[in-house]
This record gives C-alpha cells, sequence and structure tokens, in this order.
C-alpha cells in the first residue's frame, strides 16, 4: 500500500515581514505559526510521515513543536523547489514510486482538516495530483510597467492556487528534475508537473486558507483561526440531529 509524506518548506527568512525571526516562527495565537501549521497537517493525517525542510542555520526551531511521530529535518535550498527536492532525496530509500506527497506552505496555518482529507480523497483519483485552489474573484489588473493599467484581464478560467499540492512520488521528482534540467523556472510544484504536460485536478478550498506573506497577515490569521475555533464549538442543531439519525 502507498504512503503518505508531507513535505513542508521552512526555511524562508521571511524578510517581507520585517520581524526579528523567520515568519515561520513569529507567536500566533500563543504558539509559532510552523506548531499551527503541523499540527493542522497531523489532525488530517497523524499516520503520514514528515520531510520538514529548514535552513541549515536555523537558530528557533524546537522539535516539541512537531507533532509526528515519523518525520525528518531536512536541509532547505536557496528556493522553494531546492527544499522540495531536497525532500525527495532524503526520501529516495523509503518512499515508493507511487507513494502520495503533499507539499504545503509552513506560512498557511489556517488550512482547514476537511480540505486536507477533502485533496487527500481526489487524489486517489488523480494521476496528475492536485491542489487546493480558489477561482478568481476580483477584477484583475496588468500593469504598464509602470504602475498604471494597461489592460482589464478577463478573470472566466482563473484560479488562485494554495496549498496543500499532492503527487505521486516518482511523477513529482520527474518533474522537479526535468524542470531544472532544461532551465524551467516553476513557482510551485503543480508548475512543474503541467511543463511535462500533465493537468493537475483543482480542488476548490476555503478562502480563508491564508498564506503570512505581510506584517498584517498575522493579525488575520489570528482571527481567522478564532472563527474556525468557535465555528468548531457551535452545537449541531435538532434539523442536523434528525438528518444524522434518519
Amino acid at each position: 500500500m502507498s504512503r503518505l509524506w508531507w513535505i513542508v518548506p521552512a526555511a524562508g527568512r521571511g524578510r517581507r515581514m520585517r520581524g526579528d525571526r523567520p515568519k515561520q516562527y513569529l507567536e500566533l495565537d500563543g504558539k509559532p505559526v510552523l506548531a499551527h501549521t503541523l499540527c493542522r497537517l497531523h489532525r488530517a493525517a497523524p499516520e503520514a510521515g514528515l520531510c520538514l525542510c529548514l535552513d541549515a542555520e536555523d537558530r528557533w526551531f524546537d522539535p516539541a513543536w512537531v507533532p509526528f511521530a515519523d518525520w525528518r529535518r531536512v536541509p532547505g535550498g536557496v528556493e522553494r523547489a531546492d527544499s522540495v527536492a531536497n525532500a525527495l532525496a532524503a526520501l529516495a530509500e523509503e518512499a515508493a514510486d507511487d507513494d502520495l506527497v503533499m507539499v504545503h506552505d509552513v506560512a498557511r496555518p489556517c488550512v482547514t482538516v476537511e480540505d486536507l482529507r477533502h485533496l487527500l480523497a481526489v487524489l486517489d483519483e488523480s494521476p496528475d495530483g492536485a491542489l487546493l485552489a480558489v477561482p478568481v474573484a476580483d477584477t484583475m489588473k496588468r500593469d504598464d510597467g509602470h504602475d498604471r493599467v494597461s489592460t482589464t484581464e478577463s478573470r472566466d478560467g482563473l484560479w488562485q492556487a494554495q496549498t496543500p499540492q499532492g503527487f505521486r512520488y516518482r511523477l513529482l521528482c520527474d518533474a522537479l528534475q526535468t524542470a531544472r534540467t532544461h532551465g524551467i523556472t516553476v513557482t510551485d510544484e503543480s508548475s512543474a508537473v503541467e511543463a511535462l504536460g500533465g493537468s493537475p485536478r483543482l480542488v476548490v478550498a476555503r478562502r480563508d486558507n491564508l498564506k503570512i506573506t505581510h506584517p498584517e497577515d498575522l493579525a488575520l490569521a489570528a482571527h481567522i483561526l478564532a472563527v474556525q475555533a468557535a465555528l468548531d464549538t457551535v452545537p449541531t442543531s435538532p434539523i442536523s440531529d434528525f438528518r444524522q439519525e434518519s
């Protein structure tokens, strides 16, 4: 049977946050962002293995934040794709070709367990992989290179990619290696698979799967976590109880 592996690139310096430490270690509701993220992944699939990609000079990390029984620390790379490639290489003697690999941004602590499990279910029937994403809702403008509008782009068919993004182990290895060999710039794992001719599935996600990037995002993430926690404690309605019993 195939196994599931989480790969979490967490070697970034987070300079845009202008904090005193990398953004994955900033405090969010009493815990570092990284701890929240790993907790969500563990709740969705506690039996999975974890590759956590950290900077070699990272002085903030505490192993106590890792809830997984099976995990390993992997050197992070200069770019996200380098970190993922390092993690895949670290799994070379453990992972089978058809094992599932899920790559998730450490700065997305608000991803819901429901979305994670839904994505895992879709992956079982998606040979080219799948990723969480949301249809673009805002009007899209393209600039002229001088901060003025050049044209308005149609948003029909446009999606904003999120993470996790999941693929079979061998497919993701081949996709990243091919991109590196041919000098193809990839901004996420899906784009590497697309360059091989694959068409990953787009799985509709919640819009509160925020990626913490700018200083104001930390407060927004705290609010999202509070709302999610409150919703988890809402008692089941009589109608819902009736439907469950029926």
